[in-house]
């Protein structure tokens, strides 16, 4: 029986076993770590799980935030709606920031309350027509007659009386606004006096004689 014959260990086998033998318990605890930590299925893979305050901001947004056309039309209605409902009640109030765009302004204000502080002959001309209208009816000469030349005198008032309102308010929106638009402004006010007084849009905020 001869000599045992020892065979040597190659060097680098004999590291890289204790490399390995070193990183296995270490991934044994990295992995026992990762199992105790629950990862939130709606995040991706290989990402760590978000905090709860993060995660319900994301629902909160994810819930706000139209999922499908219908609900995106109906949130436009009920916007739409709510800016209808501030406009009417601005009309009423004569609050500048909700009045639509025609009645915004120093300007188309000033109008307003020039025409409202006064009396015009074009705002009686609703009641007038209805009485010119009613004795015409008469089957009598002398009244139709007399509702036809009614009908002229009251024309002829409201044409000269709108001339001569169209001509001060003019006169006086240069003076207080000389530095801004005031195109349309004077049709603005006349179109606003051709209507009885209780059914101005926006409702007056000057008593008659009052000076704007």
């Amino acid at each position: 029986m001869g000599p045992t014959r020892v065979h040597p260990v190659p060097l680098g086998f004999v590291f890289r076993s204790r490399a390995k033998d070193e990183k296995a318990p270490a991934a044994a605890k990295a992995s026992l770590t990762d199992s105790k930590q629950t990862r939130d299925p709606q995040a991706p893979k290989g990402r760590p799980t978000p905090k709860r305050s993060e995660a319900q901001s994301v629902r909160r947004s994810v819930a706000n935030t139209p999922t499908s056309r219908k609900e995106a039309s109906k949130r436009q209605r009920d916007e739409r709606r709510a800016q209808m409902d501030r406009q009417r009640q601005a009309l009423a109030t004569g609050d500048e920031r909700y009045l639509p765009a025609r009645d915004k302004g120093p300007v188309r204000k000033f109008a307003r309350d020039y025409i409202d502080s006064r009396f015009n002959v074009a705002e009686f001309f609703l009641p007038m027509a209805v009485v010119i209208l009613v004795l015409s009816m008469v089957r009598v000469g002398s009244l139709q007659s007399i509702a036809l030349l009614l009908w002229l005198v009251v024309i002829v008032l409201i044409v000269l009386d709108s001339i001569l309102t169209g001509f001060r308010l003019k006169k006086r929106l240069a003076e207080r606004f000389p530095d801004q638009s005031r195109r349309g402004a004077v049709a603005y006010a006349l179109m606003r006096s051709l209507q009885m007084r209780r059914l101005r849009l926006p409702k007056p905020q000057v008593k008659r004689g009052e000076r704007p």
